[in-house]
Formats: C-alpha cells, sequence, structure tokens
C-alpha cells in the first residue's frame, strides 16, 4: 500500500489522488477461442509511484467494467482479465485518501465504491457466462490482491514482488471482499495466515508461496507472462485446464479454529486494538453469510475503522517509515567516503551478525579481530552456522553464501586493519576500554578511516575525545538481531565531521537499514526509552506490586512482549548495566533496583517457557528477589496506577529529549521506537498514544503532534 499524496501535475487529480486509469483493449486469443478484453490499471507514471486505488480510480474502474459487462452480454467477448503497469497490479486502496476522511458517511462510501466496482468482476461469469481472470504482474496489495481475488481465475508472475492482505496491521480488514473470499477459497485454517498471522509479521506472499497457498492457481516465468497467461485463460475457456475449487471446510472445524485464533489474539494483543477482532468476526462469518451480506459487513467494518484513531496512527505510522528511507538531517552524500574494506573489532555475537551483514549487503571484504584464536574461530563459526541455515531455507543462494563466508576473515593482529576503510568497534560497553580500541587504532590505519562504534547507550563524544582525528568518529548502533530489526540510530558526536557522517548514512542505505540521526546524548533514543519503560515497571514491583500484575500493565499498548520478557530477551545483566548507566547520566528518573541486581548475581530466570507464537510470562517465583518477597504493599499499585508511571515518566523523557534535541522532532521519536522497539504501527509510534490518552497535555502542558495528523481530528470525532 501507500500513503503518499499525489501532487497536482503528477497524475494527481484536484483532490490529491493519484488517479489509477482503467485502459481496455480487445486481444484475439490466440487458438481463435475469441476476444479477451485486458484491462490494465496504470497511473501513467513509473515503477517508482505505485498504483493505488482512490475514489476517482474506483469510479473509472466500475465505469469501465461496466462498459465491458454490456460487451459480455452482447456476446463481443470470451473472457475478461485484469493486469497492471510494470512491477504493479495495484498496491491497494490510497492510504491518504482514506485517511483524510471526515465523516463515517464518507468512509463507508469509500468501502462500498470498491464493492461495486469489484462485484461486477466477481458476478460477470454468473450474469453473461463470461469468466474473468487476473494476471497478477506484479505487486497486489490490499485492494489489489482483492481485485484478483474477486475473480474466477488468476495467475501470477515469477517475480511478483509481493501478494498480501496487510490491512489489519494499518487498522483496517481486508474491506473488498478479502474477509469473505479467502477463507472459501483456501480453508479456514490458510485464511488466518493470509488475514492476521502474515500482516502481524510483515510479510506478505512471495508469487512462489502464494502459488503454493492457492491464492493464484498458475505461475508463469516473467518474460513471457503475459502471453502465457493469456494461453492459460483460453486453455480454461476450451476445458483443457480445469481448476478445482475445495469444499468450505465443515462448521465445526471452522469454528475451532475461529476460537483458537481469538485465544491467541486475546493472548498477544490483548484488546489493545479493534482490527484484528473485526476481521476475525467477518471471517468467522463468511462461511455462512451470503456474499451480499458479508460485503456489507465489511463495509460498515471499513467506516468504522476509517474513524478510528487506530487506522490514523497507522497510516501515520507508514508514511513515517516510508519517508524515512530518506533520512531527516543528513549530509550531502556525495561527501560519503567509498567503503572498500571493513574492519570489526570484536568476534562476539554482535560482531559477528555485524560482520554477515556488511559482506552480504556492501558485499566486500570484512575482518573481525579479537584477543585470541578461539574468539575468532567463534565468531567466523557464527557466521557459516548462519550462512548455511539461510542457505539450507532457501533464503540465500549456494553461490551468495560462498561469497560472503570467503569475504569474512579473522585475524588476532591489529596491523590486519590497516587498508579499511571503516573500522567499527563492537566490545564490551564499558568506556575505557573503547576508548583503548580506537586509540591503538589510530595508529594502524589511514587518518581518513571512520570509526564507528556500535555502544548502545555511552557517550561517542567522550569516546573521541583524547583522538588525534575525532572528527572521523560516529556511532552506529544497531539493534539485536542485526539483520532483523531495520534501525540504525546514527549519532553524531561533538566533533564529528560530515565526511565521516555522510559515510555512515551511505553504508546504511547500503545496508538496507532505516537511519535516524542522533545527538551524542546517553542512551540515544530507543534505550533511553525502552529502559526507562522497564524501570518503572521493577521500581512498581520494588514498592509492593505484584510481578504479575506490573508484567500486564502495559498490555493496553499492544507491545510486541510484556516488559520482563523484554529483560529476558535483552538480558537481563544488560538492562541493569544500561539502567544503571543512565541513572548515573540523567539522574534518579531512571529507579535503582536491588531485586533487578540480585536476579543478574544470581542469574535467576525471570520468564517462563510459553508456546510458540505466544508471549513467555513473568516467572511469579522472581518476587522473593525484591523487597521481603511479598506483594500488595503499601506502595503497591493496580494495573492501571502501573500504566499511568510509566505513561507518566515516557512522555516527561520525551519532553526532555526533545528540548536537549536528541532528534529533530517528535516524528523521528515514532520513527525510532516503531522500527527500533517494535512499537506498533496501531499506536502510530510513542508520542500520538500519549497525545490522544492526554499525557502530553497533563504532563507538558501541550500536545506533541497537531490534532489530525495521526489521529481522527476532534471536530471529526464529534461528527462520527
Amino acid at each position: 500500500m501507500t500513503a503518499e499524496p499525489s501532487p497536482r501535475g503528477d497524475g494527481g487529480s484536484a483532490r490529491g489522488e493519484r488517479v489509477t486509469h482503467s485502459l481496455v483493449r480487445d486481444v484475439a486469443l490466440p487458438g481463435g477461442t475469441g476476444t479477451l478484453a485486458l484491462l490494465t490499471l496504470d497511473n501513467g507514471l513509473d515503477h517508482t509511484k505505485p498504483t493505488t486505488l482512490g475514489p476517482e480510480g474506483l469510479a473509472e474502474l466500475r465505469t469501465a467494467l461496466e462498459g465491458i459487462e454490456r460487451r459480455a452480454a452482447d456476446g463481443e467477448i470470451v473472457a475478461v482479465a485484469v493486469t497492471g503497469k510494470p512491477y504493479f497490479l495495484a498496491a491497494g486502496a490510497d492510504l491518504t485518501q482514506a485517511a483524510a476522511i471526515q465523516g463515517r458517511a464518507d468512509a463507508l462510501g469509500l468501502g462500498r465504491a470498491g464493492h461495486a466496482a469489484y462485484a461486477i468482476l466477481g458476478g460477470l461469469r454468473e450474469k453473461t457466462g463470461v469468466p474473468t481472470f487476473a494476471f497478477v504482474n506484479g505487486v497486489a496489495l490490499g485492494g489489489g490482491l482483492e481485485i484478483a481475488l474477486n475473480c474466477d481465475y488468476r495467475t501470477v508472475a515469477s517475480d511478483a514482488g509481493a501478494l498480501a492482505l496487510p490491512e489489519v496491521g494499518l487498522g483496517l480488514v481486508p474491506g473488498w471482499g478479502g474477509a469473505y473470499l479467502v477463507p472459501r477459497l483456501l480453508g479456514i485454517q490458510d485464511a488466518m495466515k493470509v488475514i492476521l498471522e502474515r500482516p502481524a509479521a510483515n510479510k506478505p506472499f512471495k508469487a512462489k508461496e502464494a502459488f503454493e497457498i492457492g491464492l493464484v492457481d498458475a505461475l508463469f516465468d516473467a518474460p513471457d507472462f503475459l502471453e502465457s497467461s493469456i494461453r492459460w485463460a483460453e486453455s480454461v475457456l476450451r476445458g483443457d485446464v480445469v481448476v478445482e475449487r475445495r469444499e468450505l471446510d465443515p462448521q465445526p472445524v471452522w469454528d475451532a479454529v475461529v476460537a483458537g485464533t481469538r485465544q491467541r489474539l486475546d493472548a498477544v494483543v490483548a484488546g489493545s486494538r479493534p482490527a484484528p477482532y473485526r476481521a476475525l468476526d467477518l471471517v468467522a462469518a463468511a462461511r455462512t453469510a451470503t456474499k451480499d451480506e458479508a460485503f456489507a459487513a465489511e463495509d460498515e467494518a471499513l467506516a468504522d475503522l476509517i474513524m478510528s484513531d487506530e487506522m490514523r496512527a497507522s497510516v501515520y505510522a507508514f508514511q513515517l517509515v516510508s519517508k524515512g528511507k530518506r533520512p531527516q538531517g543528513a549530509p550531502d552524500a556525495k561527501l560519503a567516503r567509498p567503503v572498500t574494506r571493513v574492519g570489526i573489532v570484536g568476534a562476539g555475537l554482535m560482531a559477528a551478525q555485524i560482520a554477515l551483514l556488511f559482506a552480504q549487503r556492501l558485499q566486500v571484504p570484512v575482518v573481525m579481530r579479537d584477543l585470541d584464536a578461539e574468539r575468532v574461530e567463534k565468531g567466523l563459526a557464527s557466521v557459516r552456522s548462519t550462512v548455511e541455515k539461510l542457505v539450507g531455507s532457501g533464503r540465500m543462494s549456494r553461490d551468495a553464501g560462498a561469497r560472503i563466508v570467503a569475504n569474512v576473515h579473522g585475524t588476532t593482529e591489529l596491523g590486519d586493519f590497516a587498508g579499511c576503510d571503516v573500522v567499527i568497534e563492537a566490545v564490551t560497553e564499558i568506556l575505557g576500554l573503547k576508548k583503548k580500541v580506537f586509540a591503538e587504532l589510530e595508529g594502524v590505519v589511514g587518518d581518513e578511516t571512520v570509526f564507528l562504534t556500535n555502544t548502545s547507550a555511552l557517550s561517542v563524544t567522550e569516546m573521541a575525545a583524547d583522538l588525534r582525528h575525532p572528527e572521523r568518529v560516529v556511532g552506529m548502533h544497531f539493534f539485536n538481531p542485526v539483520a532483523q530489526m531495520p534501525l540504525v540510530e546514527i549519532i553524531q558526536a561533538a566533533k564529528t565531521d560530515d565526511a565521516a557522517l555522510a559515510t555512515a548514512f551511505a553504508m546504511t542505505k547500503k545496508l538496507r537499514k532505516t537511519a535516524v540521526l542522533v545527538a551524542d546524548r546517553p542512551g540515544f533514543v530507543v534505550n533511553r526509552l525502552l529502559i526507562l519503560l522497564m524501570g518503572k515497571i521493577v521500581e512498581a514491583v520494588e514498592n509492593g506490586t505484584s510481578v504479575e500484575v506490573a508484567d500486564r500493565a502495559v498490555a493496553p499498548l499492544g507491545l510486541p512482549m510484556p516488559p520482563f520478557a523484554l529483560f529476558d530477551l535483552v538480558g537481563p545483566a544488560v538492562g541493569l548495566h544500561v539502567l544503571t548507566s543512565l541513572r548515573e547520566d540523567l539522574g534518579d528518573r531512571f529507579p535503582v533496583s536491588p531485586g533487578l541486581q540480585r536476579i543478574v548475581d544470581e542469574q535467576i530466570p525471570v520468564v517462563l517457557d510459553a508456546p510458540k507464537g505466544l508471549p513467555k510470562p513473568v516467572d511469579p517465583a522472581i518476587q522473593a528477589v525484591f523487597g521481603d518477597g511479598t506483594a500488595g504493599g503499601d506502595g503497591a499499585l493496580d494495573e492501571a496506577g502501573v500504566l499511568d508511571s510509566v505513561l507518566t515518566a515516557l512522555t516527561q523523557e520525551i519532553g526532555l529529549m526533545l528540548d536537549e534535541g536528541v532528534v529533530a522532532s517528535a516524528s523521528q521519536v515514532d520513527l525510532c521506537m516503531i522500527l527500533g522497539a517494535g512499537w506498533g504501527f496501531h499506536l502510530g509510534g510513542i508520542t500520538p498514544y500519549l497525545d490522544r490518552t492526554g499525557y502530553s497535555e497533563k504532563v507538558l502542558g501541550r500536545r506533541f503532534l497537531p490534532d489530525g495528523v495521526a489521529n481522527v481530528p476532534a471536530a471529526a470525532a464529534a461528527r462520527a
């Protein structure tokens, strides 16, 4: 999907819509069966401007299909097919247009407009005997995929970029037939993957996967995709190819899958947002509802959700992430120095992940150095093992894997960093140790070699202070796991020059990560806020709150995992270290925790095991390490009290961060928390949530974002 607005003169309409046109031409079927009417969706722009569907585009599509319907009734054509411009069938609804809707009646109209056009495709064979085909030549997301689903048959090009129904992740439901058609086409179990599971993981289907699961009926090579699809369509018309459709799942199976899915939603989403539940309700009803009833229910759900803060926040977050590919504050890219060889100080887990990423994306030699051969070999083994897994799973070709392994070298010799254009340190979070590393490197590398530090909280300025060339030092903070986490915090120290900074930004782009420019302040953005959140949770427990109550308290935020599971993931020792460091630098807003110290000292597990895909609950036994081991004392809080404490602290801290100039704007805080901490799209990051819940005005006396940027404007909400 896209939420990018349509400027006038760039294919846009007077209302700002980038209009997608419906271009129809006749194709004589090669076997002489008759004429196929081929409708191509095209916004008239190049592949960097995805085809999307707004009110005017839908109206044009409906008009074109009504003309085709008349020709089908008159016997002029024997088949209809829909395809798209190069690389796109359609990337879904125009989210900018949807987010600009000011009233529920207009929101309802948008849903009905889509159904009115698509219903012609879905009902043409029954009405005229002429079947409809979708030739999915590229990206088909949301309403784009639903065009195909409303057709009788579907083919897909082998290089089609992505097929998905991502609406639930954007605060919506598949509202143009998807919630009804997918479970009837694939069965109820696989429908849950398409409508709920894949969107939650932000994992669209590749062409082959879509074919294997049954979203499409035939897969053809890209170079002659259209010709192959036309021949295949004629084979279907002649009866030479018969596409079998499955029977509906029995009602008990349907009900059991719905019930199990609802239970998982309660465990993971915990009622924090309506869209997944509305989608599940639509799917639950799809077995017995008529098509008209189902489509009307989709219209109503879509109207409610378009007028929800969840959807507006999701669109804000989507736009933010899309625009994040063009970083704010980055120097001129022309200043970046060429990178032909990379050095990494350390060969531990983080260093090995960084080495693999650099070798894969930069395609340059990478050398890891550690103090002894055993550590070096362990780091190299980690790289080899990860590559083997990627190759074995088919996510990486054997040749690519071999190139990566050949490009990553290990050494114990500092002198092997000579000739490196960039050296990144990934050693233990001790300032003195990092300063020593850089001091030693200055005697080995050239004066223009850029020094990067992967520190998660330490001062980059202090790290560079004693160097001959402090201007070469930049913070480049990766998140764990490195391959999956899309954010890199780029930290500009007091003396960092534009050439070093530009090099870091250029590398991040080649690594296919999103860079955010951050000032050199303790904890930067993500760790400063996450550690504060976890610190306030632990503080509540120290004061007598039950660990289970404290762990559940932030469930309304819909975060990827509860606080103690996050502690477990990052490692209690790491969390304690950063908490202590931030307390020393920023004061007692970051609480002290004797209980956490004991957990670290005695290596006490903090969570219990859980079934795959479900969050790990806190182990109630750790209550004993806090205070006298009892909960419910005078300082105990209920869940609402803990949440209030957390949100108040986060609001205050973000206000301080903006005053300090840690990032350029509140939206950059949101971008960091979405990509670096998994903060939900449905929240819009963190600041829209604090605005909507009143914390920003209560604590700071002001909103972080203007009304309507990431929420339903107050005036529109009053009318809804």
